[in-house]
């Protein structure tokens, strides 16, 4: 499905942890600008497979991951946790410890595994705009918080439905205000939050297009304006460096 002037594809994966429905994103570098293509939610790693395949074709691409997609420790927290949290944690960025005996284990490491049959392989710190297909760990919540410029996170995965609701729509807000004036610049088509019933669908959709940037920025800007937190063949999570960092 990719078109003969794109450059390369981004893809962005919110994956759901246990088996749960995965928003998806697909941007595009065609040579000019970062545009978007398609967003979706898709359940069953066959289907987000599958869907990822057409959309990255056979050319250059990077996927933004936001799972732990290499785990070596079978019990404790990984390096790449134990580094980005002491660096965000202060702004309720943390993030949740990984290893292999956690039931979600196996269902990210499948996932990965499936990236690296189509030709995936573990990104990190890299020169920038690699040849290639790689996948990436990224941590979106991090990642607004530096981007923005933030003092904490924005609050929307959790409580009552009218903080939430709050949170998705100042998130939706930036994305559509700030990444416009980025490197690489980008204006971002995001799914309509609803006034009322469940905000899972739409945010699982916003936070992929998000995981989708940051795969953009990293392959944008490698090394330079990523952190890459972590250790190679250990588990290494790319958080980009905002202009306020």
């Amino acid at each position: 499905m990719a078109e003969a002037r794109t450059v390369a594809s981004f893809l962005g994966v919110d994956l759901g942890w246990y088996g749960k429905p995965a928003g998806l994103a697909w941007l595009v570098w065609d040579g000019e600008r970062l545009r978007q293509r398609e967003s979706a939610r898709l359940q069953g790693e066959d289907a987000i497979a599958r869907w990822i395949a057409e959309r990255a074709g056979d050319g250059p691409a990077a996927a933004g991951v936001d799972a732990p997609i290499e785990i070596r420790n079978e019990s404790g927290t990984r390096l790449a946790e134990k580094e980005l949290n002491r660096d965000f944690r202060r702004y309720h960025a943390g993030c949740h410890a990984a290893n292999l005996g956690l039931p979600f284990a196996g269902n990210v490491l499948s996932f990965s595994k499936r990236l690296s049959d189509l030709g995936f392989a573990h990104g990190g710190e890299t020169a920038p705009r690699p040849e290639g297909r790689f996948q990436i760990e990224v941590h979106p919540h991090a990642a607004s918080v530096s981007l923005f410029g933030l003092g904490r996170i924005l609050k929307y995965k959790r409580g009552r439905r009218a903080g939430r609701d709050a949170g998705l729509r100042a998130l939706a807000g930036l994305l559509r205000t700030r990444l416009p004036s980025l490197d690489p610049p980008f204006e971002p088509e995001l799914p309509e939050i609803p006034a009322s019933g469940p905000l899972k669908p739409a945010e699982d959709r916003i936070d992929a297009v998000l995981c989708a940037y940051i795969a953009a920025h990293w392959w944008w800007w490698g090394s330079e304006r990523n952190r890459v937190y972590g250790a190679v063949g250990e588990g290494r999570i790319v958080v980009p460096a905002g202009p306020s960092r």
